[in-house]
């Protein structure tokens, strides 16, 4: 039984932490951490949770590390990288934000606008997603979960661009986003007046932070720079993260590539051909379902695809890798169903 720690608990990826790790056979949560509400029991910070017995949150100074195994670090950007840093050499870290996502220094400041304070870490960060980092992970001490957006869109289109069985300057990246992704904090543009019968693109013309993520990962992928189209829309939904992605190339050998390469994932699900999946059908979930289907318009194909961002997008992800880094088996706490209707 694994000693864990979740350092930003109070957070809707924190809250979804302790939801999985709850039923998980191999772990048990010896630890949280949660800077505001400090002194709190869970239960006041999140009524669904009541039920389970849960440490009292705690500042991150109380909390005795030499105890934990595995930590998992939810807090907001900036504040993540400066925590890491002071944490044991160690001890085996799963960060949540984005600061140690991207590779090149100089590209975390363009995209996040402050110097990196975390140098040496940012160098030894393996990049988490799971399905294509696999190996890395399992070796690695400090691991960097993907932008919920970031891994979408990479599920919908790293076997193609792999494959060149698209054409690489010819790539829109559209994203009907939940708005939970947002965070917890208390914003006017979140409230529900402001939200609600209604959505709106937002971050147009390619000022998207995780801009920054399939710039780097897509380049690398081809061997030559890659840019695509991306506007993110927010809509009023609580979880959830549908991506439509629009390209060039032949929709029935893009559709085979899918399903030949997600074959063995437990958590890629490539539906049949013309279906397209739903936010609804992987609510609650771990998976990400992908549809293909041809564009009227010859040569063209759209791909679809749908997880959800607090789960595949963010803490479910994060234990997969857990899992992964602690030599348990990878689905473990994870092959719950998702929630319908």
């Amino acid at each position: 039984m694994y000693n864990i720690a979740i350092l930003g608990a109070s957070g809707y990826t924190g809250a979804e932490l302790i939801r999985l790790i709850a039923g998980h056979p191999s772990m048990q949560i010896k630890a949280l951490g949660a800077h505001s509400k400090a002194g709190q029991t869970m239960a006041e910070a999140f009524s669904h949770l009541r039920h389970l017995d849960l440490p009292t949150l705690v500042t991150i100074d109380q909390i005795d590390f030499s105890e934990i195994d595995l930590c998992f670090c939810a807090l907001p950007h900036k504040t993540s990288q400066e925590v890491i840093a002071k944490l044991p050499g160690d001890l085996k870290i799963v960060d949540l934000s984005a600061d140690f996502r991207l590779r090149d220094p100089a590209a975390y400041e363009k995209w996040y606008g402050n110097p990196h304070a975390a140098l040496d870490q940012q160098a030894e960060a393996v990049y988490g997603l799971t399905e294509f980092y696999r190996d890395e992970i399992k070796a690695a001490r400090l691991v960097a979960g993907t932008g919920c957006n970031a891994a979408t869109g990479q599920f919908a289109l790293r076997p193609l661009i792999a494959g060149g069985l698209i054409d690489l300057d010819d790539i829109i990246l559209d994203m009907k986003c939940a708005v939970s992704g947002a965070g917890r904090s208390l914003k006017e543009n979140l409230l529900h007046a402001e939200l609600s019968e209604g959505y709106h693109a937002y971050a147009i013309g390619g000022t998207h932070r995780h801009l920054g993520e399939f710039d780097q990962e897509f380049s690398v992928l081809a061997g030559r720079p890659v840019q695509v189209q991306f506007t993110p829309h927010l809509v009023p939904a609580n979880r959830g993260i549908l991506a439509t992605c629009y390209v060039k190339g032949d929709a029935q050998a893009i559709h085979d590539a899918m399903v030949s390469a997600y074959a063995s994932e437990p958590f890629i699900e490539v539906i049949p051909f013309g279906q397209t999946p739903s936010t609804r059908h992987i609510r609650g979930s771990n998976f990400c379902h992908i549809g293909v289907t041809g564009d009227r318009i010859a040569g063209r194909t759209i791909i679809t695809a749908a997880l959800d961002n607090l789960t595949k997008g963010s803490s479910g992800q994060a234990l997969q890798n857990a899992n992964l880094m602690l030599n348990i088996e990878e689905t473990q706490g994870l092959m719950m169903a998702p929630l319908f209707p």
